[in-house]
């Protein structure tokens, strides 16, 4: 039993010195294919260790970096995407995927306004270099857009409450202001000079009245404006073909191109000398 033991432990020794010593003879090019096939079999984590073996071979080779970026971004750890994206762009300032990468990374992180900036980048590298990704691109802009859009229509709408709760605490602050003040009058003066003073009560009950009433409409006129725009608070969505296919912005004086498509007037001759189709 103890040969056998220290057979099999000897075994395991070798298998893992055989594992190991041709990753640390692979070029960094054989690194990055071995990189390749890890991210293929979604195995990401391992991927990325390849790819750092072959940064610490090569660290000159941008592609080395968007590899392990997009790993990272498998693994949603969006800083280190970002870091091997800004890396990749210092050594090739035309890397399409680092702009790509960081641009959905900055979006999956909410800094949308960035975001957009870096997938327009992005996309326009693509048409530059005439480099073909389908709608993986601008279908990434339009995603940022729309929840920059959608995160400024929750801010819009939680304002709105704000001031309509705001509005009634100083309708509310202000009766009951001026009933401190009809009390206050009533007991500095008018009790002492008063003979009848359950008819004066009576005055001063009628004017507290009038007061509540005046305030309670003040306060069912503002809720009244205010639901006449209640529609405005719901969450309004821009569909996709309402919005450029150049710049992704919301059209404005659009027209017809003679393939009947809807573009801005800005766009128009980008269009028509066959620019974008």
């Amino acid at each position: 039993m103890g040969n056998a033991s220290v057979t099999s432990a000897a075994h395991e020794k070798v298998e893992i010195m055989a594992d190991n010593s041709p990753k640390e003879k692979m070029t960094a090019e054989q690194l990055r294919k071995r990189g390749n096939e890890l991210h293929d079999g979604r195995r990401f984590q391992e991927a990325v260790e390849v790819y750092s073996k072959a940064i610490m071979k090569d660290p000159s080779v941008p592609t080395f970096y968007t590899n392990r970026a997009l790993c990272y971004l498998r693994l949603q750890r969006w800083d280190l995407v970002c870091k091997d994206c800004s890396t990749a762009i210092e050594r090739d300032p035309n890397c399409l995927k680092a702009y790509y990468f960081m641009g959905v990374a900055f979006t999956e992180k909410g800094n949308h306004d960035e975001a957009i900036n870096l997938l327009q980048k992005a996309n326009d590298l693509a048409m530059k270099q005439r480099q073909s990704y389908g709608d993986e691109i601008t279908s990434m802009i339009r995603l940022c857009r729309k929840r920059r859009w959608n995160r400024q229509e929750e801010k819009r709408i939680s304002q709105e409450i704000d001031l309509q709760v705001y509005l009634h605490r100083l309708i509310e602050e202000e009766k009951q202001r001026q009933l401190g003040q009809l009390r206050s009058e009533w007991d500095d003066g008018d009790v002492a000079s008063s003979s009848a003073s359950s008819s004066a009560d009576a005055s001063v009950e009628k004017k507290a009245a009038e007061l509540e009433r005046y305030h309670q409409e003040k306060k069912s006129e503002l809720d009244r404006l205010l639901s006449e725009v209640d529609d405005r608070r719901k969450r309004r969505d821009v569909p996709d073909y309402l919005c450029g296919k150049i710049s992704f912005e919301l059209m404005r004086d659009p027209v017809i191109t003679p393939r009947s498509v809807l573009h801005f007037q800005t766009e128009k001759h980008l269009c028509w000398n066959n620019f974008f189709f």
